[in-house]
């Protein structure tokens, strides 16, 4: 046996090492996911969302209605100054443009008035005579409408009166007669000739008797044919005309009753 041969052999016996292999595995990465910000059951409704972009119906739909509010509330304010430029502009230094005191009047039921009595409520007040044969009468009636139009709806803040232009036949007893029959809130007013013609002046009213009448003759008074509403106050707001309809004057002064800003009368 050579020395190669020995040295194989003392190779061979060799123990083997009993050390334990052990496998080094590098540490994972842990991924955390969150939670979907959008649940759809379907492909199309994850498609749906996209092609609608940010802005859905229901936001168009409050973009309009928010438009259509602004507008109204801008047209309504904007009619409101007009109606205050117009109030204002109707006023006098001291005193009103339009209208007078109704003191020393007296009414169909022979009683003497008196101005305070018809401050704290508006006043609508209109000027004809009990003999006009079809005029007065067309607008005593739409008077009537927009009294309990506006009764109806703001309560009794506001005294209707009909003034007589024609005073030598209009007595307290004629005049009686004659609103009965178109509305028991109506207020008459006559007194003489001179109170009438200042009170008419005074309100800017144009009217005239034919000359040289015979006692007992029949006549005509030519006179304007408007309303006169007054404030709480006794101040001119606005003259209606024939052009307006009751549901159109008496929206019109339903809109001057909700401008007012101090307590009113609704005895």
């Amino acid at each position: 046996m050579n020395a190669s041969t020995t040295l194989r052999q003392l190779l061979r016996s060799k123990p083997r090492s009993t050390t334990p292999c052990w496998t080094v595995r590098q540490p994972q990465r842990a991924f955390h996911g969150s939670p979907a910000r959008f649940k759809f059951q379907t492909v199309e409704q994850a498609r749906s969302r996209y092609r609608s972009g940010p802005f859905s119906w229901k936001a168009g739909l409050l973009f309009v209605a928010a438009g259509i509010g602004l507008a109204v509330y801008f047209q309504t304010e904007k009619e409101r100054l007009a109606r205050n430029r117009i109030t204002e502009m109707s006023k006098g230094v001291g005193k009103p443009k339009v209208g007078g005191p109704l003191t020393g009047l007296v009414d169909q039921h022979g009683k003497s008035r008196n101005e305070d009595e018809f401050l704290g409520k508006y006043r609508l007040v209109y000027f004809g005579f009990t003999h006009c044969p079809d005029i007065c009468p067309e607008e005593l009636d739409k008077m009537a409408d927009m009294i309990d139009l506006v009764k109806k709806d703001h309560g009794k803040v506001m005294v209707p009166i009909f003034v007589t232009c024609d005073p030598a036949r209009d007595t307290p007893e004629v005049m009686k007669e004659y609103l009965d029959e178109f509305h028991p809130d109506l207020i008459g007013l006559t007194g003489t000739y001179d109170q009438i013609k200042q009170l008419c002046k005074a309100y800017r009213v144009y009217f005239s008797t034919p000359p040289n009448l015979k006692s007992g003759q029949d006549y005509l008074v030519d006179h304007s044919i408007y309303f006169y509403l007054m404030d709480p106050e006794g101040d001119f707001v606005e003259a209606l005309g024939r052009q307006h309809t009751p549901e159109q004057a008496a929206a019109v002064i339903g809109q001057h009753i909700k401008d007012w800003k101090k307590d009113l009368r609704k005895d």
